[in-house]
């Protein structure tokens, strides 16, 4: 029976030990992966907030009405939102996916959502909610190709009036500790420098000469700052989980690496004894 017992908890141990080595190699990889990530993310979020300050001055300087920043006659909203196309990296996914869920059910009639990530499209499938649009593979480090995809298709809709605004849903990325669901509008534009303002800038061409193509890639630029926000927090969250996992199965090994001590060392005395005994009959 005691060797039955040893059997199985070395059998557990090699199990825990393997799964162990997966955690810890997936931890490694992450790491990398923010990286990588994290270095294209730093120079971008100085060019988003440099561009963002520009299309600021275009909204306060636009003379003719525009739907871009005067809105469209469209009563839906528009959710797009980032997920990964992976999974164990913690509570990322749910975060973003409840925080989309909760908006849209307010106005379920009224809302259009589009889907970026394997794993947001298979948590809204459950939900038993209904895509727009949706969007896989994004690579570790997403390009403009990316953007550009969402982009043409968010403007297809507002264009043709079938949204009349546009959010996203993603997590933006402030340490490896730290990242916080956001909820943003991209359309219609926003004048969002609150600060007291007293340049004066001239646009040539004029701004409604050029606003379709300033729209164009303002939302290119928006979109892949996001998703890079985005894949920078699901790899944090994938470190910090895959780091915890490890912890948990060094605490597993060490109590099963005890118990299994403690009972071998319980058989050899029991083996010890029946010898003993043995001896002592045979007198």
């Amino acid at each position: 029976m005691a060797g039955a017992g040893l059997v199985a908890i070395k059998r557990r141990i090699k199990s825990i030990t393997s799964t162990q080595k997966i955690t810890k190699a997936m931890g490694l990889i992450a790491t990398s992966k923010l990286r990588k990530v994290r270095n294209k993310l730093e120079v971008n979020d100085k060019y988003s907030k440099s561009f963002s300050a520009i299309i600021s001055e275009f909204v306060k300087g636009a003379e003719e009405k525009s739907i871009y920043i005067h809105g469209n006659k469209g009563r839906k909203k528009l959710y797009i939102t980032l997920n990964s196309d992976t999974g164990l990296c913690g509570g990322f996914n749910a975060i973003v996916v409840n925080a989309a869920a909760e908006l849209i059910s307010k106005d379920r009639e009224n809302s259009l959502l589009v889907s970026v990530g394997q794993k947001g499209r298979m948590y809204f499938n459950r939900l038993k909610f209904q895509t727009t649009a949706e969007y896989v593979d994004i690579p570790d480090v997403p390009t403009l190709k990316e953007a550009e995809a969402i982009t043409y298709k968010v403007l297809d809709l507002y264009r043709k009036n079938e949204v009349g605004e546009v959010y996203i849903v993603y997590t933006r990325f402030f340490t490896t500790v730290k990242q916080v669901v956001n909820v943003e509008k991209i359309l219609p534009l926003e004048n969002k420098d609150t600060e007291v303002d007293k340049r004066f800038v001239k646009f040539e061409p004029s701004i409604d000469e050029m606003i379709d193509d300033v729209v164009v890639m303002q939302l290119k630029q928006q979109i892949l700052n996001y998703m890079l926000h985005a894949k920078a927090s699901e790899q944090g969250s994938r470190m910090a989980a895959m780091d915890g996992a490890t912890k948990n199965a060094n605490e597993l090994l060490d109590k099963l690496n005890l118990k299994y001590n403690r009972e071998r060392q319980a058989a050899i005395t029991q083996e010890i004894s029946e010898i003993v005994g043995g001896a002592e009959a045979q007198k």
